[in-house]
């Protein structure tokens, strides 16, 4: 299995809705046509920012046709297949497989803590029953259990396809455990870093690139981090890195930041709704005052 192309910079994009809550078509195009244009390396949909868990089923699935046709080959594909439910997590891969994307995020059931064996069990039956290659999802703040390294080695080790692992830990250290331990038995094992501020510092350790938000409004700073890295320009990409610490603080102003996102996409020139799902509210004018001061003090604004 060729997995050359699960590498560099994979912004996890917001789905476009209007205030009904119902998918943005126009608005979506827009937002994948500016992203291939940015020069992003591929685009992973119904991610965590991609408010996959406050949709209904048949919304999925629509948006991960739309996606997946409109995109047309011209960057790698990621779908989140993600469920508490493991034969719905089942249900959602099968029908990326008929659409024929290149990689699955997957996250550990949520909710219901779970003994490591169940956790296992999850990932395992789920890889094993679709064709497209599966990545692991480790977001502990959010599923409120971690990924240890050695469960992720047992997986790596057990199931052909299980490729890699998106990892949205906030240290360093987890990123160079996973190398240190589960590259040795899985020279090829992918490794994305969740959290922006870490992209550089997985990069310097080994890993493929990262799934940084900031992306869709700030390609240049990502995606110029990855670029100067392939080309030893080390100089620009300690500058570059220096910008994307001042940008992290976005996430500061709002949980989820689902309308953070969108409003800065909006803000940095390309007009598109900023309506979330419910529960969540768009952003509200003083935060969006106050993002926009973020934007400019780093530069993208």
């Amino acid at each position: 299995m060729n997995l050359e192309k699960f590498r560099g910079v994979f912004p996890p994009v917001p789905t476009i809705v209007d205030g009904e809550g119902r998918l943005d078509k126009a608005g979506m195009a827009a937002l994948i046509d500016k992203l291939v244009a940015d020069g992003v390396n591929g685009m992973l949909f119904l991610g965590s920012g991609g408010e996959f868990s406050h949709m209904p089923k048949e919304m999925r699935f629509e948006v991960a046709e739309f996606v997946v046709a409109h995109t047309a080959g011209r960057v790698p594909v990621l779908i989140g297949i993600s469920s508490p439910s493991t034969a719905e997590a089942i249900e959602y891969g099968r029908h990326a497989d008929k659409l024929g994307v290149d990689g699955l995020l997957l996250v550990n059931p949520y909710y219901a803590l779970l003994a490591r064996d169940y956790i296992y069990n999850h990932f395992r039956t789920v890889a094993e029953a679709v064709k497209t290659p599966v990545l692991l999802y480790n977001f502990p703040a959010l599923t409120k259990q971690n990924l240890d390294i050695e469960l992720v080695a047992r997986l790596a080790n057990d199931v052909p396809n299980i490729i890699g692992i998106k990892d949205t830990v906030d240290n360093a250290s987890h990123l160079r455990e996973l190398i240190n331990v589960v590259r040795p038995a899985r020279p090829d094992f992918v490794i994305f870093a969740g959290f922006d501020e870490y992209m550089m510092d997985a990069l310097i350790l080994g890993a493929n690139g990262g799934i940084p938000a900031t992306c869709n409004f700030a390609a240049s700073v990502t995606c110029g981090i990855y670029k100067a890295f392939v080309a030893k320009d080390y100089d620009t990409m300690f500058a570059l890195q220096r910008r994307l610490a001042r940008l992290s603080q976005v996430y500061d102003l709002e949980s989820p930041f689902f309308g953070v996102i969108k409003q800065a996409i909006r803000l940095t020139g390309l007009d598109i709704s900023t309506e979330v799902m419910a529960p969540v509210q768009p952003l509200s004018a003083e935060k969006t005052r106050k993002l926009a001061a973020i934007l400019k003090a780093a530069d993208v604004l």
